[in-house]
């Protein structure tokens, strides 16, 4: 399948609904606007529950293929990224269990280094953000967050999801999801806390972006 043309502007500002519509009708390059609008947030998610760099982007393609092959089952009752993220954490959670069972490996690993330092009181919270150092350690610190706080966190504060869209996409009921963000922010610090505003944790940058746009137009 040839992918879209980039500056291809009139396809990029399609709302979601009307892409999948054109892609039933035949025009399947179209789903590549698709894969590139949620990329990230499908990485993030898959993120959420694997570590491992091949296992994430793995997973990150069968679920786009899966996403694909049942393209006409969706209905539009929910958004688009919504019944997308279901698929994503359906296909991680299905990796990890394979991954506890057949390599008896476990998430976290104990030998983990922690990163204590803290940035410069003085530098501002802009400057604090852009700090690869800063990023690192908020993704550190997000990462040790139990698999359930966790995924909460990504989605709501990361992802901005309302609790609305978190509540449907893990299957739980808004005053869960609530309780859950409410205990993720506690065990996180309060320094760390403050620079968790930033959508700039856990990129999924251009590089990587185009080879997963690529694997998964070659495999439908």
């Amino acid at each position: 399948m040839e992918a879209i043309r980039i500056h291809d502007y009139a396809a990029v500002q399609l709302d979601d609904f009307t892409i999948i519509k054109r892609v039933l009708s035949g025009e399947r390059e179209l789903f590549e606007v698709l894969l590139r609008r949620y990329n990230q947030t499908l990485f993030r998610v898959i993120r959420s529950y694997l570590r491992d760099e091949d296992e994430i982007r793995d997973a990150m393609q069968n679920a786009y293929l899966k996403a694909f092959e049942r393209l006409y089952q969706f209905r539009g009752n929910a958004a688009f990224s919504t019944w997308l993220v279901r698929i994503g954490i359906n296909e991680a959670l299905q990796r990890l269990k394979a991954i506890q069972r057949d390599r008896h490996a476990i998430m976290f690993d104990a030998s983990d280094e922690i990163v204590n330092r803290i940035p410069d009181k003085q530098m501002n919270a802009e400057k604090a953000i852009i700090d690869r150092e800063a990023k690192q350690i908020l993704e550190q610190a997000i990462d040790r967050l139990p698999e359930k706080y966790r995924v909460v966190y990504m989605l709501k504060e990361v992802e901005r999801l309302s609790n609305e869209q978190v509540a449907e996409c893990l299957g739980l009921s808004d005053s869960n999801v609530k309780v859950r963000m409410h205990r993720a922010k506690i065990l996180l610090k309060e320094s760390l806390y403050k620079l968790s505003t930033t959508a700039e944790v856990f990129e999924f940058g251009k590089g990587r972006c185009d080879e997963m746009v690529r694997l998964v137009l070659d495999g439908i």
